[in-house]
């Protein structure tokens, strides 16, 4: 469709130019213009689909996995811990670490250092996980 319409364009000034002569003096630079913009138009329209739009989709995934973690939950934090949410205060997490026939070591790290929340609970590195 975009192509249409600019080949649509540029048919349309070249049919005036064609028939007026005088006409072709004042549409040269539009058309020039036009022919400059077009191709940095069309990059930004580039990297808006392959490079902006998919990274406000996965901004959104994980502002929306922030915002629903809640007492109980398995997670995994950005530096490679895993343990379980036993408080949630407004920007901060403690968590309970350690394995379960031990007493478990707290910890409070920011919300925003959470990376994922677990499906799979890993209790210890014997064990074979389903």
């Amino acid at each position: 469709m975009l192509k249409n319409w600019l080949f649509g364009i540029s048919s349309a000034v070249a049919e005036t130019v064609a028939t007026d002569p005088a006409a072709a003096e004042e549409l040269s630079p539009v058309a020039s213009l036009l022919g400059m913009l077009m191709p940095l138009l069309l990059m930004g329209l580039v990297f808006y689909f392959m490079l902006i739009r998919p990274q406000r989709k996965k901004d959104k995934k994980v502002k929306e996995m922030l915002d629903n973690l809640k007492h109980g939950d398995r997670v995994t934090t950005i530096g490679g811990i895993y343990g379980t949410i036993v408080a949630i205060k407004d920007d901060t997490i403690t968590l309970a670490i350690g394995q379960k026939n031990q007493a478990p070591t707290e910890m409070t790290v920011a919300r925003w250092a959470i990376r994922q929340v677990e499906e799979v609970t890993v209790e210890n590195d014997g064990e074979v996980l389903a």
